[in-house]
């Protein structure tokens, strides 16, 4: 079948980023927000006897964030397709003044909440309409045990917009103008942006391109490296202050408490990999061996892999769909027909061309309830895969989107969990289909090249910002220093197994420069080894497994890790043999991997 593979942006609002329905929708929220000012400032919250107030100033809430979402998400979409857009800017200021807005009032509610006598806050949940929201709204009433005085949070609203997120949009307005040199085989030579070169830099068959891509990259980076040292250590600087002024007693905590979970669960995590990470090294000597070299540089580490007579694996953007729907199939109806309906309605932008932004990710429409994905397909399949990996974020919202809007609210690591589920799915498929041990081993590489970006890549990630912010909280930390930090931890995390290594990542990774959380990486391998042993469950018993896996989807927004993996899965996250085991699947890819290059080597 024939899919379209741009978004179709006209059918959220038409005219674009200077679109006049654009400027009416924030207005509309603006007298929303107006309305509901009103409202709260008279609401006596305590004595607790009306719970229908409540209950109405938590829809006027809802009403407000699905406005500013949809605006929010629709600028972001446009800004991240159409990188030179002239009006992005303007509107996204537009959402961050309402954003500071309802930030400042959502700190009145909250400190209303906390008024609350304990007597009277467990009576109003005893009512229907609170019960069964009564985890979010006990997660609210007690992160605003937290918060400074009312003038203070109102202060620190007011300069988020100049502080967290104007660092953070920043960032991407000086990507947005970066291009990486690169010269063709022939000597012709053209600026590749940034999505281009870093696709074509880790993903080219052939050594020498992606050598000099590196270099190129590398440079590149470096020539901005004073400002974005400069923007990561005002970011996290202003996290810091903020971590201080609300008692947080480090910078784990915070995110720690985001994803709903302890750090003994972190902890047991980070001990598994660890102490099993050296299979996934050895992998990576076995792929230098077949590239002819002693040890891999860091450009070849997720390069694709072809023996003997074997080319790469490669699928037209309509292959890829076809292939995903066919084998989602194999999953279970719902999975199948709601992926059918992302892709033949331009839910998914996957056009490669330049002035695109790098990276992928799934967003939310909220007011039309539907997501959009964002990538750029070049054929793949680790491309394939990555469709995959955000269809599975997409349905993860889709089957929640009946329940109440607080109880939809999920963290990161439980998002990584349905969309590296989705992900495996298509990679074990890719690799049964193999008609070759050659190509086995190309499909192969490319499934193991997600572990060892979930065991050594992000691993390197969590160690240099751990590193970091300990260093941060003491002064300004040099771009001289960041690129060491980073080395340092690439060298600990990859077992110093590599020839070269990425002293600017921290410059060129996306992730580092988010403002919404800090540690935008954890929570990565916590999902992949999470649906892992959701993906063990299904193998042991297939039939019907589709109604269980959306059960648990479904607690995501309303309960701890911990007490979700009990429930659904009867394991106790919190001690090492849970993530071991995970691990350990894996590790049978890297001996199939090392068996069959056995066989070709010989």
């Amino acid at each position: 079948m024939k899919y379209t593979n741009t978004w179709d942006l006209e059918s959220i609002f038409t005219g674009g980023t200077n679109s006049e329905e654009v400027q009416t929708k924030l207005s509309a929220v603006k007298e929303d927000i107006e309305l509901y000012a009103d409202q709260l400032h008279a609401w006596n919250s305590d004595p607790a006897t009306d719970a229908s107030t409540l209950h109405e100033l938590l829809e006027k809430q809802e009403v407000i964030g699905k406005g500013l979402g949809q605006v929010g998400t629709f600028i972001n979409m446009w800004r991240d397709a159409f990188m030179d857009d002239p009006y992005a800017s303007v509107v996204k200021g537009q959402v961050m003044e309402l954003s500071s807005e309802i930030q400042q009032l959502s700190t009145i509610f909250t400190k209303k909440l906390v008024a609350i006598s304990d007597e009277n806050w467990n009576t109003l949940l005893e009512g229907d309409t609170l019960r069964v929201i009564s985890f979010s709204l006990n997660e609210i009433r007690e992160e605003g045990k937290r918060l400074v005085s009312e003038a203070e949070e109102k202060l620190i609203a007011k300069l988020n917009k100049d502080g967290l997120a104007a660092w953070s949009d920043l960032y991407n307005t000086v990507g947005s103008t970066m291009t990486v040199p690169f010269t063709d085989k022939d000597g012709n030579t053209t600026d590749l942006s940034i999505g281009q070169a870093m696709n074509k830099m880790y993903a080219d068959p052939e050594p020498e391109v992606r050598a000099a891509l590196f270099e190129n990259w590398e440079k590149t980076w470096s020539t901005n490296g004073p400002i974005f040292a400069d923007i990561l250590n005002h970011l996290a600087g202003y996290r810091l202050t903020l971590q201080e002024v609300h008692g947080r007693k480090g910078h784990l905590e915070e995110p720690l408490e985001y994803n709903r979970m302890s750090e003994d669960t972190l902890t047991a995590m980070w001990s598994a990999v660890d102490a099993q990470k050296q299979t996934f090294i050895d992998y990576l000597g076995r792929k230098a061996d077949l590239f002819g070299v002693d040890q891999l540089g860091w450009q070849d580490v997720a390069a694709p892999v072809a023996v003997g007579e074997a080319k790469p694996t490669r699928f037209t953007y309509d292959e890829a769909c076809d292939f995903i729907i066919e084998n989602f199939a194999s999953f279970g109806p719902k999975l199948t027909e709601f992926t059918k309906h992302v892709l033949e309605n331009r839910w998914v932008e996957a056009e490669d061309r330049a002035n695109k932004r790098p990276g992928g990710y799934c967003t939310s429409l909220p007011e039309f309830e539907e997501s959009r994905i964002f990538m750029t397909f070049t054929g793949s399949p680790s491309d394939t895969s990555t469709l995959a990996h955000e269809l599975g974020h997409a349905f993860h919202s889709h089957v929640m989107k009946d329940l109440p809007t607080l109880n939809r609210s999920y963290a990161m690591n439980v998002a990584e969990t349905a969309s590296t589920f989705a992900e495996t799915i298509i990679a074990d498929a890719t690799v049964r289909n193999a008609t070759s041990n050659e190509e086995k081993i190309s499909l192969l590489a490319n499934k193991l090249e997600g572990a060892t970006a979930m065991f050594l890549n992000i691993r390197a990630r969590f160690l240099f910002e751990d590193n970091f912010y300990t260093e941060r909280a003491k002064g300004i930390v040099s771009e001289t220093r960041l690129n060491e930090l980073m080395v340092e931890a690439q060298k600990e995390a990859f077992g110093d197994s590599l020839s070269s290594y990425h002293p600017h990542f921290w410059a060129a990774k996306l992730h580092f420069f988010i403002d919404s959380v800090p540690f935008y990486n954890f929570p990565y391998t916590f999902g992949y080894l999470f649906s892992l042993g959701i993906y063990a469950e299904y193998l042991k018993q297939p039939e019907g497994f589709e109604e269980k896996y959306i059960a648990l989807l479904r607690d995501t927004g309303s309960m701890k890790v911990e007490d979700l993996a009990k429930k659904h899965l009867d394991v106790d996250i919190t001690k090492e043999d849970f993530w071991a085991a995970g691990i350990s699947l894996v590790a049978k890819d890297v001996e199939e991997f090392v068996e069959l290059t056995d066989t070709v080597q010989k």
